[in-house]
């Protein structure tokens, strides 16, 4: 067996500090953020800087900032702390092998999956938890859930996805717009329509429900800054953009003073089940049949209030 050199003792809770006032850029604030004092936080942090032999975090007029020897710590410091966190989530599982935990994007419905595993196997222990839209991969690699069943693009890597049914895409757009009453429209229909956009979304995702660039390489156009999917609604509503959605059904309307309108033309969305790659266990398996089995394409009207991708 190979020698290894020693490795300092880290606690993790001093790890877990220092990347607090690392993120914060500021030590009164990481205590606040800690609930701990200042300047016990600023000792938790010597300490660690003492265990590694390096000065991470150098004290400026601005603030906190880290040194050298900080930023090659801290992407390795959160892997730790990621990575203790999937082994104890692991050591459960292992030792609950009757859980199970179902992730779900907004009004995707996994409740007939669920209730087919439940009725099959009336020991298991099967949770539902929603999940937002950017939430997929990282809820299954920290293992806070076991399989998804959300809308495609988001980031694949490590996982296992299959498409589960296909939906078109609508546009929405106020009642009073040029388009409205339309039984269909086009992407040229709405090639100077400006469509929200929202700050720090996968690229992927927001290419897909922007469609950007168009078919003919030009930018899909700008659009008003949302924070939140919900807050597309209202600037759809006041005039000021329209939307890409998708999960309608026939007759579905989505607030009174909004119309959809079938987008033609374009990639349907895709409603899929993701997990971690490789992994099987009873209950994964039961799930995945009844998923494929039970979670099918929505039809006929309903009042119901769609996902909003």
């Amino acid at each position: 067996m190979t020698d290894l050199p020693p490795a300092p003792d880290l606690e993790l809770r001093l790890v877990r500090y220092f990347i607090a006032v690392a993120e914060q850029r500021h030590f009164g604030r990481a205590a606040e953020a800690l609930h701990i004092t200042q300047p016990s936080l600023s000792r938790q942090v010597r300490r660690l800087e003492d265990q590694l032999g390096a000065r991470l975090l150098d004290r400026t007029p601005q603030g906190t900032r880290l040194t050298e020897a900080g930023e090659v710590f801290l992407p390795r410091a959160k892997a730790l702390l990621r990575s203790t966190a999937q082994a104890a989530a692991e050591t459960r599982a292992a030792a609950q092998p009757g859980r199970l935990t179902v992730g779900y994007m907004a009004n995707l419905f996994a409740t007939p999956a669920v209730r087919d595993v439940r009725r099959r196997h009336p020991d298991a222990d099967v949770h539902v938890v929603h999940l937002a839209y950017d939430d997929v991969r990282p809820a299954l690699l920290d293992r806070r859930v076991d399989v998804v069943v959300a809308r495609l693009p988001f980031p694949t890597s490590q996982l296992d996805v299959t498409v589960l049914y296909d939906e078109p895409r609508f546009l929405l757009v106020p009642l009073d717009h040029r388009l409205a009453g339309k039984e269909s429209v086009t992407l040229d229909d709405i090639a100077d329509e400006p469509l929200p956009r929202m700050p720090g979304a996968d690229p992927a995702w927001s290419a897909f429900w922007r469609v950007d660039p168009r078919p003919d390489g030009r930018p899909a156009p700008g659009g008003p800054v949302i924070r939140a999917l919900e807050d597309k609604f209202e600037f759809v509503a006041d005039g000021q953009a329209v939307a890409i959605v998708a999960g309608l059904r026939p007759g579905q309307t989505v607030r009174p003073d909004i119309t959809a309108i079938p987008l033609h033309g374009v990639e349907p969305s895709h409603v899929a089940l993701a997990t971690r790659a490789g992994e099987h266990h009873r209950l994964l398996t039961a799930f995945r049949k009844s998923a494929r089995a039970l979670l099918t394409a929505p039809s006929g009207p309903s009042d119901e209030l769609p996902d909003r991708s």
